[in-house]
Protein backbone atom coordinates (compact mmCIF):
# COMPACT_ATOMS: atom_id res chain seq x y z
CA UNK A 1 0.00 0.00 0.00
CA UNK A 2 0.94 3.62 -0.93
CA UNK A 3 -0.05 6.96 0.45
CA UNK A 4 -0.68 9.32 -2.40
CA UNK A 5 -1.77 12.03 -3.09
CA UNK A 6 -3.64 13.01 -5.97
CA UNK A 7 -4.26 16.87 -7.41
CA UNK A 8 -7.46 17.16 -9.71
CA UNK A 9 -9.18 13.81 -8.58
CA UNK A 10 -12.57 15.71 -8.44
CA UNK A 11 -12.02 16.05 -12.58
CA UNK A 12 -12.73 13.11 -15.08
CA UNK A 13 -9.70 11.63 -15.56
CA UNK A 14 -8.79 11.87 -11.78
CA UNK A 15 -12.00 10.36 -10.34
CA UNK A 16 -10.88 7.07 -12.62
CA UNK A 17 -7.50 6.93 -10.80
CA UNK A 18 -8.80 7.58 -7.65
CA UNK A 19 -11.45 4.28 -7.64
CA UNK A 20 -8.56 2.46 -9.06
CA UNK A 21 -6.17 3.39 -5.96
CA UNK A 22 -8.82 2.77 -3.60
CA UNK A 23 -10.04 -0.98 -4.86
CA UNK A 24 -6.24 -1.46 -4.96
CA UNK A 25 -5.85 -0.85 -0.73
CA UNK A 26 -3.50 2.25 -1.43
CA UNK A 27 -4.29 5.53 1.26
CA UNK A 28 -5.78 8.02 -1.20
CA UNK A 29 -5.76 12.12 -0.44
CA UNK A 30 -7.05 14.04 -2.64
CA UNK A 31 -6.00 18.10 -3.09
CA UNK A 32 -8.79 20.02 -4.23
CA UNK A 33 -9.36 23.86 -4.96
CA UNK A 34 -11.86 25.89 -2.69
CA UNK A 35 -15.24 25.55 -4.46
CA UNK A 36 -14.45 22.22 -6.31
CA UNK A 37 -17.13 20.50 -7.62
CA UNK A 38 -17.75 17.04 -5.50
CA UNK A 39 -20.15 14.97 -8.48
CA UNK A 40 -17.57 12.75 -9.27
CA UNK A 41 -16.24 11.27 -6.24
CA UNK A 42 -19.75 11.23 -3.95
CA UNK A 43 -19.93 7.69 -3.53
CA UNK A 44 -16.60 7.28 -2.79
CA UNK A 45 -16.04 10.38 -0.18
CA UNK A 46 -15.53 7.89 2.51
CA UNK A 47 -12.64 6.37 1.51
CA UNK A 48 -10.73 8.88 0.46
CA UNK A 49 -9.00 12.33 2.47
CA UNK A 50 -9.87 15.71 1.29
CA UNK A 51 -7.46 18.52 1.51
CA UNK A 52 -8.53 22.19 0.31
CA UNK A 53 -6.30 24.36 -0.99
CA UNK A 54 -5.27 26.91 -3.77
CA UNK A 55 -2.57 25.64 -6.01
CA UNK A 56 -1.00 28.84 -6.40
CA UNK A 57 -0.34 29.52 -2.66
CA UNK A 58 3.25 28.32 -1.68
CA UNK A 59 2.71 28.07 1.69
CA UNK A 60 -0.89 26.22 1.39
CA UNK A 61 0.37 23.39 -0.42
CA UNK A 62 3.82 23.41 1.79
CA UNK A 63 1.67 22.79 4.78
CA UNK A 64 -0.71 20.28 3.00
CA UNK A 65 1.98 18.16 1.35
CA UNK A 66 4.15 18.56 4.80
CA UNK A 67 1.23 16.91 6.69
CA UNK A 68 0.34 14.14 3.95
CA UNK A 69 3.97 13.55 2.96
CA UNK A 70 3.38 11.02 -0.10
CA UNK A 71 4.94 8.35 -1.44
CA UNK A 72 3.34 9.20 -5.20
CA UNK A 73 2.12 12.08 -6.05
CA UNK A 74 -0.23 12.35 -9.76
CA UNK A 75 -0.71 15.65 -10.77
CA UNK A 76 -3.53 16.26 -12.66
CA UNK A 77 -5.28 19.69 -11.49
CA UNK A 78 -5.71 21.95 -14.30
CA UNK A 79 -7.36 24.67 -15.51
CA UNK A 80 -7.59 25.21 -19.71
CA UNK A 81 -9.02 22.24 -20.78
CA UNK A 82 -12.44 23.21 -21.92
CA UNK A 83 -13.66 25.86 -23.97
CA UNK A 84 -15.02 27.96 -21.18
CA UNK A 85 -11.68 28.07 -19.37
CA UNK A 86 -10.59 30.88 -21.13
CA UNK A 87 -8.68 33.18 -18.74
CA UNK A 88 -4.37 32.93 -19.39
CA UNK A 89 -3.98 34.30 -15.80
CA UNK A 90 -6.02 31.35 -14.38
CA UNK A 91 -3.65 28.85 -16.53
CA UNK A 92 -0.53 30.13 -15.30
CA UNK A 93 -1.80 29.73 -11.96
CA UNK A 94 -2.78 26.94 -12.08
CA UNK A 95 -0.72 24.81 -14.40
CA UNK A 96 2.32 26.64 -14.08
CA UNK A 97 2.44 28.20 -10.80
CA UNK A 98 0.77 25.06 -9.08
CA UNK A 99 2.85 22.82 -10.74
CA UNK A 100 6.21 24.74 -9.33
CA UNK A 101 4.21 24.88 -6.01
CA UNK A 102 3.63 21.27 -5.60
CA UNK A 103 6.73 19.69 -6.84
CA UNK A 104 8.97 22.42 -4.56
CA UNK A 105 6.21 20.57 -1.73
CA UNK A 106 6.83 17.80 -2.76
CA UNK A 107 10.90 17.78 -2.77
CA UNK A 108 10.76 19.25 0.58
CA UNK A 109 8.60 16.18 1.81
CA UNK A 110 10.46 13.37 -0.12
CA UNK A 111 8.55 11.03 -2.53
CA UNK A 112 8.99 7.86 -4.69
CA UNK A 113 7.38 9.02 -7.78
CA UNK A 114 6.05 11.87 -9.03
CA UNK A 115 3.63 11.42 -12.47
CA UNK A 116 3.05 14.71 -13.80
CA UNK A 117 -0.22 15.10 -16.64
CA UNK A 118 1.19 16.54 -20.03
CA UNK A 119 -1.15 16.80 -22.79
CA UNK A 120 -1.32 16.02 -26.41
CA UNK A 121 -1.85 20.26 -27.31
CA UNK A 122 1.76 20.37 -26.47
CA UNK A 123 2.38 19.35 -29.86
CA UNK A 124 0.36 21.95 -31.77
CA UNK A 125 -1.25 20.85 -35.24
CA UNK A 126 0.74 18.09 -36.72
CA UNK A 127 0.19 15.98 -40.43
CA UNK A 128 1.64 12.97 -38.44
CA UNK A 129 1.58 11.07 -35.12
CA UNK A 130 4.57 13.01 -33.37
CA UNK A 131 6.88 11.47 -31.28
CA UNK A 132 8.46 12.43 -27.72
CA UNK A 133 11.38 14.14 -29.19
CA UNK A 134 9.23 16.10 -32.13
CA UNK A 135 9.27 19.61 -31.82
CA UNK A 136 6.38 20.94 -29.26
CA UNK A 137 4.73 24.47 -30.91
CA UNK A 138 1.56 24.96 -29.31
CA UNK A 139 -0.77 26.75 -30.28
CA UNK A 140 -2.74 28.56 -27.65
CA UNK A 141 -2.32 29.75 -24.15
CA UNK A 142 -3.30 26.35 -22.71
CA UNK A 143 -1.19 24.72 -24.55
CA UNK A 144 2.12 27.06 -23.67
CA UNK A 145 1.30 26.53 -19.96
CA UNK A 146 1.14 22.61 -20.04
CA UNK A 147 4.28 22.66 -22.08
CA UNK A 148 6.10 25.41 -19.58
CA UNK A 149 4.62 22.80 -16.97
CA UNK A 150 5.96 19.39 -18.59
CA UNK A 151 9.66 21.74 -19.46
CA UNK A 152 9.70 22.57 -15.73
CA UNK A 153 9.37 19.29 -14.43
CA UNK A 154 11.77 17.71 -16.83
CA UNK A 155 14.47 20.30 -15.48
CA UNK A 156 13.91 19.51 -12.39
CA UNK A 157 13.90 15.89 -12.47
CA UNK A 158 17.32 15.87 -14.21
CA UNK A 159 18.73 18.73 -12.11
CA UNK A 160 18.14 16.99 -8.50
CA UNK A 161 17.90 13.30 -9.64
CA UNK A 162 14.35 12.85 -8.49
CA UNK A 163 11.51 10.25 -10.21
CA UNK A 164 9.40 12.92 -11.89
CA UNK A 165 7.44 11.94 -14.63
CA UNK A 166 5.12 13.52 -17.38
CA UNK A 167 2.24 11.51 -19.32
CA UNK A 168 1.38 13.41 -22.60
CA UNK A 169 -2.56 12.21 -23.03
CA UNK A 170 -4.69 12.08 -25.89
CA UNK A 171 -8.29 12.42 -25.76
CA UNK A 172 -9.22 10.25 -23.25
CA UNK A 173 -12.81 9.33 -23.06
CA UNK A 174 -15.39 7.32 -20.44
CA UNK A 175 -17.35 7.48 -17.04
CA UNK A 176 -17.22 10.80 -15.26
CA UNK A 177 -16.47 12.64 -18.49
CA UNK A 178 -17.93 16.40 -18.46
CA UNK A 179 -20.98 16.17 -19.49
CA UNK A 180 -20.77 18.77 -22.41
CA UNK A 181 -18.38 16.86 -24.24
CA UNK A 182 -19.31 14.18 -26.99
CA UNK A 183 -19.39 10.72 -25.49
CA UNK A 184 -21.56 12.00 -23.21
CA UNK A 185 -23.63 13.87 -25.45
CA UNK A 186 -23.87 10.86 -28.27
CA UNK A 187 -25.48 8.32 -25.32
CA UNK A 188 -27.77 10.99 -23.58
CA UNK A 189 -29.69 11.39 -27.20
CA UNK A 190 -28.96 8.23 -28.04
CA UNK A 191 -31.13 6.85 -25.14
CA UNK A 192 -33.77 8.50 -27.74
CA UNK A 193 -32.09 6.82 -30.61
CA UNK A 194 -31.51 10.66 -31.88
CA UNK A 195 -27.94 12.16 -32.62
CA UNK A 196 -26.37 15.39 -31.68
CA UNK A 197 -25.43 17.96 -33.93
CA UNK A 198 -22.76 17.60 -35.12
CA UNK A 199 -19.43 19.05 -37.15
CA UNK A 200 -17.79 18.01 -40.16
CA UNK A 201 -17.16 13.93 -40.46
CA UNK A 202 -13.37 14.10 -41.08
CA UNK A 203 -12.71 15.79 -38.01
CA UNK A 204 -10.68 13.19 -35.99
CA UNK A 205 -8.99 12.24 -32.26
CA UNK A 206 -6.89 10.14 -30.89
CA UNK A 207 -9.05 8.76 -28.85
CA UNK A 208 -8.23 6.33 -25.61
CA UNK A 209 -10.07 4.73 -22.88
CA UNK A 210 -9.97 5.98 -19.85
CA UNK A 211 -9.24 2.16 -18.11
CA UNK A 212 -5.84 2.56 -20.21
CA UNK A 213 -4.79 6.00 -18.79
CA UNK A 214 -5.04 5.14 -15.29
CA UNK A 215 -2.89 1.93 -15.90
CA UNK A 216 -0.54 4.37 -17.41
CA UNK A 217 -0.16 6.19 -14.26
CA UNK A 218 0.16 3.34 -12.27
CA UNK A 219 2.83 1.70 -14.47
CA UNK A 220 4.74 5.41 -14.50
CA UNK A 221 4.82 5.44 -11.04
CA UNK A 222 6.02 1.98 -10.53
CA UNK A 223 8.18 1.41 -12.90
CA UNK A 224 12.44 1.72 -12.22
CA UNK A 225 15.09 2.78 -14.31
CA UNK A 226 13.36 5.10 -16.29
CA UNK A 227 15.38 8.38 -17.93
CA UNK A 228 15.09 11.57 -15.44
CA UNK A 229 12.33 13.76 -16.35
CA UNK A 230 10.90 10.70 -18.88
CA UNK A 231 7.77 12.48 -21.21
CA UNK A 232 5.84 10.17 -22.49
CA UNK A 233 2.84 9.91 -25.20
CA UNK A 234 -0.02 7.90 -23.99
CA UNK A 235 -2.90 7.35 -26.65
CA UNK A 236 -3.66 4.31 -29.17
CA UNK A 237 -1.62 5.44 -32.14
CA UNK A 238 -5.08 5.17 -34.26
CA UNK A 239 -7.16 7.75 -34.55
CA UNK A 240 -11.03 7.42 -35.20
CA UNK A 241 -12.62 10.36 -37.32
CA UNK A 242 -16.32 11.52 -36.48
CA UNK A 243 -17.68 9.67 -39.22
CA UNK A 244 -15.97 6.62 -37.54
CA UNK A 245 -16.98 7.65 -33.91
CA UNK A 246 -21.12 8.35 -35.02
CA UNK A 247 -21.12 4.64 -36.86
CA UNK A 248 -20.04 3.37 -33.77
CA UNK A 249 -22.72 4.86 -31.57
CA UNK A 250 -25.18 4.17 -33.90
CA UNK A 251 -24.52 0.66 -33.61
CA UNK A 252 -24.08 0.50 -30.02
CA UNK A 253 -27.00 2.30 -29.32
CA UNK A 254 -29.22 1.25 -32.19
CA UNK A 255 -29.89 4.71 -33.37
CA UNK A 256 -31.66 5.05 -37.03
CA UNK A 257 -31.43 8.37 -37.50
CA UNK A 258 -28.79 9.57 -39.94
CA UNK A 259 -26.51 11.87 -38.75
CA UNK A 260 -26.49 15.73 -40.14
CA UNK A 261 -23.22 17.13 -40.97
CA UNK A 262 -21.68 20.47 -39.86
CA UNK A 263 -24.90 21.08 -38.25
CA UNK A 264 -22.48 22.42 -35.23
CA UNK A 265 -19.82 24.87 -36.27
CA UNK A 266 -15.95 23.13 -36.54
CA UNK A 267 -14.03 24.55 -32.89
CA UNK A 268 -11.03 26.19 -33.57
CA UNK A 269 -9.34 22.88 -32.52
CA UNK A 270 -10.34 20.64 -34.87
CA UNK A 271 -8.41 19.16 -37.46
CA UNK A 272 -8.23 16.36 -39.70
CA UNK A 273 -5.42 14.63 -38.02
CA UNK A 274 -4.63 14.07 -34.21
CA UNK A 275 -2.71 11.30 -33.07
CA UNK A 276 -0.08 10.01 -30.49
CA UNK A 277 3.07 7.61 -31.84
CA UNK A 278 3.07 5.85 -28.51
CA UNK A 279 6.07 3.76 -29.29
CA UNK A 280 8.42 5.27 -26.49
CA UNK A 281 5.53 4.22 -23.47
CA UNK A 282 5.39 0.74 -25.18
CA UNK A 283 8.78 -0.36 -25.38
CA UNK A 284 10.39 1.18 -22.12
CA UNK A 285 7.30 0.67 -19.92
CA UNK A 286 6.15 -2.12 -21.72
CA UNK A 287 2.51 -0.01 -21.06
CA UNK A 288 -0.21 -1.20 -24.49
CA UNK A 289 -4.12 0.34 -24.63
CA UNK A 290 -6.09 -3.02 -24.29
CA UNK A 291 -9.44 -1.09 -25.43
CA UNK A 292 -10.24 -0.50 -28.83
CA UNK A 293 -12.56 2.64 -29.62
CA UNK A 294 -15.44 0.67 -30.28
CA UNK A 295 -14.84 -1.49 -27.09
CA UNK A 296 -14.57 1.43 -24.53
CA UNK A 297 -17.77 3.22 -26.22
CA UNK A 298 -19.36 -0.02 -25.50
CA UNK A 299 -17.96 -0.25 -21.85
CA UNK A 300 -18.81 3.20 -21.21
CA UNK A 301 -22.49 2.94 -22.62
CA UNK A 302 -22.82 0.02 -19.88
CA UNK A 303 -22.41 2.28 -17.66
CA UNK A 304 -24.38 5.27 -18.44
CA UNK A 305 -27.19 3.20 -19.56
CA UNK A 306 -27.18 1.43 -16.31
CA UNK A 307 -27.92 4.25 -13.98
CA UNK A 308 -30.77 7.02 -14.25
CA UNK A 309 -29.41 8.73 -11.76
CA UNK A 310 -26.41 9.31 -13.90
CA UNK A 311 -28.35 9.83 -16.97
CA UNK A 312 -30.55 12.80 -14.82
CA UNK A 313 -27.17 14.09 -14.08
CA UNK A 314 -26.15 14.12 -17.13
CA UNK A 315 -29.62 15.56 -18.47
CA UNK A 316 -29.28 18.51 -15.73
CA UNK A 317 -26.50 19.76 -16.95
CA UNK A 318 -26.90 19.76 -20.91
CA UNK A 319 -30.19 22.00 -19.75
Amino acid sequence: MKKILVTGGTGFVGANLIRRLIREGHEVHLLVRPGYKPWRIESIREHVHIHVGEMADPKVILNIVGHVCPEWIFHLAVYGAYPDQTDARQMVNTNIIGTINLVEACMHAGFEAFINTGSSSEYGFKDHPPPETERVDPNSHYAVSKVAATLYCRHMSISHDIRLTTLRLSSVFGPYEEPTRLMPTLMLKGLNHELPPLVEPDIARDLIYVDDVVDAFLRAASARGMERGAVYNVGTGVQKTLRDIVEIARRTLHIESEPQWGTMPNRRWDTTTWVLDNRKITQELAWYPTYTFEQGFRTMADWFCRSTEIQNFYRSRLL
